[in-house]
């Protein structure tokens, strides 16, 4: 019983994250450097690792993106994004992806906590790694996207800073791209097939039970003019993260004045795993010219 439990565990992080191939080191194209397990924060003695890809040639300083997995907020692992950091190495970033702690042992602000060390590390190591302290950008998908976004919006709210070192940086993000991250987890239980599983164990109860901590940890809440602009890409079809909530977070960062575009995948499911090769290039290339636009213009210095 106990391995047909851990069978299924893994098949669901599987459907709740929107990974990339792992990256085998002689993968890694002569232009980029490629480094592994570089701790970045040790909450609870947890060591927690990132994973960078940069250029090799140039002088910088180049902007960076902090890229976060998905997997429920209890599975998933950093190496998912090895691929995605590395494209963006070609295309001139310094790219981390990063491990943080995973529920149910570790609940929500935790995962938040770490994420927001990762943007503060990365400022704190500037200079070590030629990276514009002005321009860092983030992505993610599912939990990930939530994450992501919650960085996005929460810019300067400090009791979601935790104590995860360089406390004297700023965790703020110029902007995201989300990748069918859930927006208002009080709306999420009829329109999810596995909510009612993953929240509890996220946030210490089901809605009845917690419903102020569902709303303090949905990015939808959060939103100010201040925001940082966004990208949100999700597909019709999503049985997990209902495309309704990309909508709603849309709707509301526009209302607020943010810029905000919302990518619609019809018939796109959790992941994209059904969406045909050329879909996915257009997805891909998204993300690409929307860290362009706010990252490698002119216009972002």
């Amino acid at each position: 019983m106990q391995l047909l439990g851990t069978t299924l565990l893994i098949a669901a992080s599987l459907l709740l994250a929107y990974t990339h191939p792992v990256v085998a080191q002689e993968s890694v194209p002569d232009s980029v450097v490629f480094e592994k397990n570089i701790e970045y924060t040790n909450p609870d003695d947890q060591h927690l690792q990132l994973n960078m890809a940069r250029p090799k040639a140039g002088h910088g300083p180049f902007p960076a993106v902090v890229c976060i997995h998905g997997g429920g907020f209890r599975a998933g692992t950093r190496e998912s994004f090895n691929t995605l950091c590395i494209q963006l190495a070609e295309r001139g970033y310094v790219a981390v992806t990063v491990s943080y702690r995973l529920a149910p042992k570790y609940q929500f602000p935790a995962a938040v906590h770490d994420v927001k060390a990762a943007v503060r590390w990365l400022r704190a190591n500037a200079d070590k790694y030629q990276i514009d302290p002005d321009r860092i950008g983030t992505t993610g998908g599912s939990a990930g996207g939530h994450l992501t976004q919650f960085l996005g919006v929460t810019g300067g709210v400090k009791k979601f800073e935790g104590d995860g070192g360089n406390a004297d940086f700023s965790s703020n993000v110029k902007c995201v791209v989300n990748f069918y991250g859930p927006s208002d987890f009080t709306k999420s239980y009829d329109a999810s097939v596995d909510a009612a599983e993953v929240l509890p164990l996220f946030l210490g109860g089901n809605l009845q039970e917690q419903r102020h901590r569902h709303i303090e940890s949905s990015p939808l809440y959060w939103v100010t003019p201040e925001a940082a602009p966004t990208l949100c890409i999700h597909g019709t079809n999503d049985k997990y993260v209902a495309h309704e909530q990309a909508v709603w977070l849309i709707d509301r960062l526009l209302a607020s004045d943010v810029e905000a575009k919302l990518m619609t995948i019809e018939g796109g499911d959790h992941g994209f795993g059904k969406s045909p090769p050329e879909v996915k290039a257009e997805i891909e290339n998204a993300r690409f010219d929307f860290f362009a636009k706010h990252l490698q213009s002119d216009t972002t210095k």
